[in-house]
């Protein structure tokens, strides 16, 4: 796996900010997750994959931020992975995308 991996919280430099990111959910759903998409939609990130606790739920939730009230809706592509998926298969995932998506997927541990 050859993801680079930031922790909740640092910050992304735009000049070197993913298009790609797979959210390894540790502790499950919590609030912080708004600003942390609302981050990423600044930055331009087009493709969050999330594999661990509550993936399923975190999925829906950053499909819900990018809608918004549905007047400026961003869009991302976004995937959960299920319990017999690993970190592992979620950045190989990531990394097989490309045209728009290309790019390695950065791992943000949540």
């Amino acid at each position: 796996m050859q993801a680079d991996v930031l922790l909740q919280g640092e910050a992304m430099q735009s000049a070197t900010t993913p298009r790609k990111i797979v959210l390894h959910s540790i502790h499950g759903y919590r609030p912080e997750l708004e600003v942390l998409v609302a981050g990423w939609m600044r930055e331009g990130v087009k493709y969050v994959g999330v594999v661990g606790l509550d993936a399923s739920r975190i999925e829906d939730a950053i499909d819900d931020i990018c809608t918004g009230d549905g007047a400026d809706p961003y869009f991302m592509v976004t995937a959960w992975h299920d319990g017999d998926e690993t970190l592992a298969d979620a950045v190989f995932l990531a990394e097989q995308l490309s045209d728009e998506f290309e790019g390695p997927a950065t791992v943000v541990e949540f």
